[in-house]
Parts: structure tokens; sequence; C-alpha cells
């Protein structure tokens, strides 16, 4: 009874999909979140009657043939790039892209991660930093006098200090991108990993060709579609639901079977 496992791997595959979907919305408010999507693929098929097969001596070939599919199997979780919406927090450091690009960040074991989280901070020693304190390449020390912090479209960060009227240029933020985003390895903390299928990381100033620009004072919110997940998520349930009936039919066929006499 082969409709047992095919409607098994039906149910993993939604219970898969519904993971995703719940995954989404539990970020639905975590800033630059960018939202997943599972992609499925059919399984193997079993040839009844291989088609193109010769139905007779005289070179009558089978037109259609007869294959029964084995199931589902998950292919891929996509990542959407798409752009989320621009919320103004009025903070000097918060930070939005506007664009493609990732902000880089130097992790304790010293590698680069990236990130589209503009939510920045200084550390103690002046340095910006993320919310977790990893420091924001290539470096940018904010002077201890500063009474102001400017960050241009550019990403060119000014400093006004104390006692002077023009500001002091004190670094450049530059930004990453990559020939494919979707193949960057998710890290957890709103960071990403370069990987083999990322491609190298791309390294430019904001707003020039190819880079998106970056807004002062403003967030990159998620780019979660609340009424886009619930409809997928109630379609994935109906289909667990028609899997699941699959597997009692089955069951009841053989139960059928082992009652004959």
């Amino acid at each position: 009874m082969r409709a047992l496992d095919i409607a098994g791997t039906g149910m993993q595959a939604q219970s898969t999909n519904v993971e995703v979907i719940s995954n989404n919305i539990a970020n639905m408010t975590t800033t630059g979140f960018k939202r997943r999507r599972a992609e499925f693929q059919d399984l193997i098929y079993q040839n009844l009657r291989r088609v193109g097969s010769n139905s007779s001596d005289t070179g009558s070939v089978v037109p259609a043939g007869a294959q029964v599919g084995l199931g589902v199997k998950t292919a891929a979780i996509y990542r959407i790039s798409e752009q989320g919406n621009l919320q103004q927090t009025s903070n000097s450091l918060d930070l939005a892209i506007r664009g493609n690009g990732y902000l880089q960040v130097t992790l304790p074991s010293g590698e680069t991660a990236y990130t589209r989280d503009g939510t920045l901070s200084l550390s103690p020693q002046g340095e910006i930093v993320t919310a977790d304190g990893l420091v924001v390449q290539p470096g940018i020390t904010i002077p201890a006098n500063a009474t102001s912090v400017t960050i241009n479209t550019s990403g060119q960060v000014q400093a006004t200090i104390d006692g002077q009227t023009a500001p002091t240029t004190v670094g450049q933020l530059q930004l990453a991108t990559f020939p494919n985003e979707a193949g960057l390895d998710a890290q957890g903390d709103n960071l990403f990993l370069q990987s083999a299928a990322s491609g190298n990381p791309v390294t430019g100033v904001p707003a020039s060709p190819g880079f998106g620009s970056v807004l002062q004072g403003f967030i990159e919110t998620s780019n979660v579609n609340v009424v886009s997940e619930i409809t997928n998520l109630i379609t994935a349930q109906r289909a667990y639901e028609m899997n699941s009936k699959v597997i009692t039919t089955s069951d009841q066929m053989l139960s059928t079977l082992t009652n004959l006499r």
C-alpha cells in the first residue's frame, strides 16, 4: 500500500511548511528580517510500464506508460530579499539600508558577518557597534566630546565636536553585496556568513552603482506580510489534513483486506 508512505511524505512536507510559516510570523517585528518560503519537489517515480518501451515485435512504442509517484520532499527554503518598510526612530545611530547591501561586522572569532539590522550604538570606547556589541567595519570611533553624529546617504560619518562649527569626518561606512543573497548562511542574531553558494562579497560605498543607500534615524522592518502568511498557514493546514485523510483511507483499505474470509 504505497499510499501510506506517499501520504506520510506529504504530511512531513506540510509540517516543514508550517514550521517555515511560523518562523516568519514569529519574526514579523524582527528588524531587517527576510521572510522564507519552502520549496518542494516530487520524489522518484516507480515505472509500472516504461514510457517509450516497445509494446510489440513490430516496434510499436508505448506512448504514455504508467508511472506512480512516491511522494514529495523539501527541496529548499528560500530567503526572499524584498525590501522591508522603513520605520523612523529619530535615533541618530539607527541606520536603514534602502536597496542592496549588508553592513559588515566583526565577530569575536575574527570572522566577518553580514547584517541588515541597523540598530547601532556606541561602545565604551566610542566605536559604532551592533546591539550585541559587535564592531561595525571598518571600525569608526566617535570622539568623546562630539555633540552630534551625522551619517549621510553615502555612509559618510561626521561628528560635530564641542566648540567647533564645522563637522569632522570620522569614517566611511561600506556595504557588501553578494551574487546570490539566498545562499548566505543564517547564524541567528540577524547575522549571516558567506558560503560557497553565496559567492564572494563585493564591497562598496553606499549609494554607488549596485549598492543601496543608508538612511539615518530609520530602521528596516521585517518584510513579512501577515495576511499572506495566515493564508499560507490555512492552505498548509488543509493540505496536511488531506494527507492524513489518505492515510486513514489506506488504513481502512488494509483493514478490509485483513478481514477477508
